[in-house]
């Protein structure tokens, strides 16, 4: 039983022995093997390894891409007037042993090459105006008049003076940091700075209120250039529409007064021909429609006795008198 517990222990030291004797270095991190806080080992490839039991420690670091996140500040450009810049910076670790001399840890990485990269920005900004941060500018015609779209929105065109003024800071940010073997370097921090970027440039909270009055009136002008367009063209439809109207009216009256023409010249016509064949029997027809107009219901009639009208009524075979 005795022997049994033995072995147990031996086991069980051997197991913690060989715990704290091998470590495993994966394909994203690096290593550095740290006695007594002083750097014995680095160890870049993945793989299995060991160390000293209890005495060594392991530092892992990250071998990959790192990005840092600035907080957005603001900004001055050459025109006095800020601008608030959100920007990020890429970063890798080259050198381990250097990186835990100067930064020690990533959190403290991010926080002073985040300042470093601000910092230098903040400098370039001060010699550029907005439309080169920004990137783009307004089109103009060759007589200097803003040219607009279809809205009456101004347009522009991009310009690489953003890329120009990133491109300066990458480059004073490694110089600074040791990176750039073309300049006198500072400090070296043992990394490698990739890329810096602006994620937003806009303008601070305080004039926002009077941007957005300045946009409120912009698409009222907008607005109302569209309303005044629709209006003429309005007027414009509606009086093509009636002159269209009167001359359709008028072609419609020239046309019914050449028909009504027509036909009473057809009916005069008609009615010369009929006289022509028979006088007489028209002159009756005629006093009859006269008799039909003239006697109707009680109505009373004086007449001289020799009124044509009675020519008829006297004598029916008589013929009618001259003038009748």
């Amino acid at each position: 039983m005795r022997n049994l517990i033995i072995i147990a222990i031996v086991i069980i030291v051997g197991l913690v022995l060989l715990r704290q004797s091998l470590y495993v270095v994966d394909v994203t991190e690096q290593v550095i093997i740290l006695r007594f806080g002083e750097v014995v080992k680095t160890r870049l490839a993945p793989g299995l390894d060991v160390k000293a039991p209890f005495v060594d420690t392991v530092v892992r670091l990250d071998k990959r891409v790192l990005r840092i996140d600035a907080p957005p500040v603001s900004m001055p450009d050459q025109d006095k007037e800020n601008l608030v810049i959100d920007i990020y910076a890429r970063y890798r670790i080259t050198d381990p042993v250097q990186f835990r001399k100067t930064l020690q840890t990533e959190g403290n990485a991010r926080s002073r090459l985040g300042d470093i990269v601000t910092s230098t920005l903040r400098d370039r900004v001060a010699l550029r105006d907005r439309t080169d941060i920004i990137g783009a500018r307004p089109l103009v015609d060759e007589f200097g008049v803003p040219v607009v779209d279809d809205e009456g929105l101004p347009l522009v065109e991009a310009q690489e003076t953003r890329t120009e003024i990133l491109d300066e800071v990458l480059l004073e940010v490694q110089r600074i940091t040791g990176d750039n073997p073309d300049t006198t370097q500072r400090e070296d921090f043992g990394v490698r700075m990739i890329d810096v970027r602006i994620k937003r440039a806009d303008f601070p909270e305080a004039v926002t209120a009077s941007i957005y009055t300045r946009m409120r009136a912009e698409r009222n002008r907008i607005a109302a250039g569209f309303r005044a367009e629709g209006e003429e063209e309005d007027r414009k439809i509606r009086a093509a529409t009636d002159r269209d109207r009167d001359i359709i009216l008028a072609e419609a009256q020239q046309q019914s007064n050449r028909i009504r023409g027509e036909g009473e010249a057809e009916a005069i016509s008609l009615l010369a021909g009929a006289l022509n064949r028979d006088p007489e029997l028209f002159a009756f027809l005629r006093s009859l429609e006269a008799y039909q107009r003239i006697i109707q219901g009680q109505d009373t009639i004086i007449l001289s006795s020799d009124s044509p009208l009675f020519d008829y009524l006297a004598a029916p075979t008589a013929p009618a008198r001259s003038g009748n």
